[in-house]
C-alpha cells in the first residue's frame, strides 16, 4: 500500500469547480455537531482537495483505490492509474478539511491514517488495529465511523455488536461499548448511509434482513458523546429503517430505505414484506411516537417509496420509483430495482403533515444514494453501467448536474482540504 503521485485531472476545471461549490450549505445545524478539525502542518496551499475511493471488483476479488484531486471534470473520469491502492473493499473517512483521511478494508481490521502533503501526496501517519475487539474486516459504509473530534472516534460493529472508541490523533484503541440488542438471531444488521447528529448525540438507525427478505423490525443506536453512553430502541411496526433526518420540530423521521420499498415492490401480495413507512423519534427521550405512523405510498401518490435523504432548514428528500424509466417484471429482484437509474426525488416537509412533491428539476437516480458534502454544498453519488462506475451530482441546487465521475463502486468521499 504505497502512496502514489498525484493523479491530475485537466486544469480548466478549476473554475468549474469554484462555482459549482461556491455557496454554503451544512447537514449540521447545531454548532456542537462540528468537531474539531485537528491540525496538520503539512497541508500546503488553502486549494479545495478531494479524495475519492473507488472500488473495483472481478470475480475472485475487490482492489480499491484512493485518487486525490484539485479539481474535477465531469467530462474526464478520475483516472485511478496513479492512485495510492488498497487491497479489498475500502472505506475512507474523516473530519473534513482537516488534511487526514482515515482507510480501512474488508481485508483486516486496522484502520491506516494518512496525512496529504504540500505535494499533494499522501503520507501514511499510523496504524491502530480493531482485531483486538475481535474484528477481522471493515466495509461496509464510510458513516460507520463518526468523528467527535480529532481526538476521538467512533466505529460502530455490526458483526460483534458493538461500538469502539478511538483516538485518530494518537491512532490507538480508548474503550469499547458492548450493545448486544444491535444483533437479532437470524437477521444481518445494516447501518443507515447518512447518520444523525443532534446536540452531544450521534443517531444510527438500523435495518435487518434475514437473507434477502426484510426484517420487520426498525431500530436506531442512541449514542451521547458527553459520557459514552449508547442504547438501543427499537419498533415493530415496519422494517429497513435506515434513513432519515431532523425535522423543523426538532424530531427525527425516519424511514425505510429504497431497498425495502423494492422488496415490497416486487413481492406483489405477499402480506409478510413489511410496508415501508415513516416514524417520529424523540432524540430527548430516546422514544418513537407510538401515535405517528404513516406508510410511505400514501405520501407520493401510491408510487413505491422508500430513503429519506437530508435537504435544507429540516426538509428531505423522498425516493420514488419511476416505472416508466425501469419496468418492474416478475421476475425482477430487489436488489436489481434498488440499484436502478429509475428513483425520482420527492421533497416533503415532514413536521409540516403534508405530503411529498416531486422535484422534476432532479434526474432520477440509483435508490441507494449516499450525500456528501464538499465545499458546503451536497453531491449524491449514483451507480451505474451496471455498478461499474460511480457519478456525483449536485443537490444543493436541485440540478442533478454531474460534478465527478470515475470507474467503479464508491462508498466513500472526503474533501480533506
Amino acid at each position: 500500500m504505497k502512496p502514489s503521485p498525484f493523479s491530475r485531472t485537466s486544469a480548466r476545471l478549476l473554475l468549474a469547480l469554484s462555482l459549482a461549490f461556491a455557496a454554503a450549505c451544512s447537514d449540521d445545524d447545531d454548532g456542537n455537531n462540528t468537531p474539531d478539525a485537528g491540525t496538520n502542518t503539512d497541508a500546503g496551499t488553502q486549494t479545495s482537495l478531494y479524495a475519492f475511493v473507488a472500488q473495483v471488483s472481478t470475480d475472485t476479488a475487490s482492489t480499491s483505490y484512493v485518487v486525490l484531486t484539485d479539481k474535477l471534470d465531469p467530462n474526464t473520469p478520475l483516472s485511478l492509474t496513479n492512485a495510492t491502492e488498497i487491497n479489498g473493499r475500502a472505506l475512507g473517512s474523516g473530519i473534513p478539511k482537516s488534511g487526514a483521511i482515515f482507510v480501512s478494508s474488508s481485508a483486516g481490521g486496522t484502520v491506516t491514517r494518512y496525512n496529504v502533503t504540500a505535494r499533494n501526496t499522501l503520507e501514511k501517519a499510523g496504524e491502530v488495529s480493531f482485531t483486538g475487539k475481535a474484528v477481522t474486516t471493515i466495509g461496509e459504509y464510510q458513516n460507520q465511523f463518526q468523528f467527535v473530534s480529532d481526538t476521538k472516534a467512533y466505529y460502530f460493529d455490526g458483526r460483534n455488536s458493538q461500538i469502539i472508541i478511538w483516538n485518530p490523533k494518537d491512532m490507538t484503541l480508548t474503550n469499547s461499548i458492548s450493545l448486544p440488542d444491535m444483533t437479532l438471531s437470524g437477521s444481518t444488521t445494516t447501518f443507515a448511509s447518512n447518520p444523525l447528529r443532534v446536540g452531544t448525540k450521534v443517531l444510527m438507525p438500523l435495518g435487518w434482513r434475514a437473507g434477502a427478505a426484510v426484517t420487520k423490525k426498525a431500530g436506531i443506536i442512541v449514542v451521547d458523546t458527553a459520557n459514552d453512553s449508547a442504547v438501543v430502541v427499537t419498533d415493530d411496526r415496519c422494517g429497513y429503517v435506515r434513513d432519515g433526518i431532523v425535522g423543523t420540530d426538532g424530531k427525527v423521521y425516519l424511514a425505510t430505505e429504497a431497498y425495502g420499498a423494492a422488496e415490497k415492490r416486487v413481492s406483489g401480495s405477499n402480506s409478510s414484506v413489511p410496508t415501508p413507512c415513516l416514524l417520529k423519534f424523540d432524540p430527548a427521550t430516546n422514544t418513537y411516537d407510538p401515535t405517528f405512523f404513516k406508510e410511505l405510498g400514501t405520501l407520493t401518490n401510491g408510487g413505491a417509496t422508500g430513503s429519506l435523504l437530508a435537504g435544507p432548514n429540516g426538509t428531505g428528500y423522498l425516493r420514488v420509483l419511476d416505472e416508466t424509466a425501469y419496468a418492474v417484471q416478475p421476475d425482477t429482484v430487489a436488489r436489481t430495482l434498488a440499484s436502478a437509474v429509475a428513483w425520482k426525488w420527492w421533497k416533503i416537509d415532514p413536521a409540516a403533515g403534508t405530503n411529498a412533491t416531486l422535484v422534476d428539476t432532479l434526474p432520477a437516480s440509483t435508490g441507494s444514494s449516499f450525500l456528501y458534502q464538499a465545499d458546503g454544498r451536497t453531491v449524491f453519488s449514483e451507480f451505474t453501467n451496471e455498478g461499474k462506475t460511480t457519478n456525483y451530482r449536485e443537490l444543493t441546487d436541485l440540478s442533478g448536474k454531474l460534478v465527478a465521475t470515475h470507474q467503479g463502486l464508491s462508498f466513500s468521499f472526503l474533501q480533506v482540504r
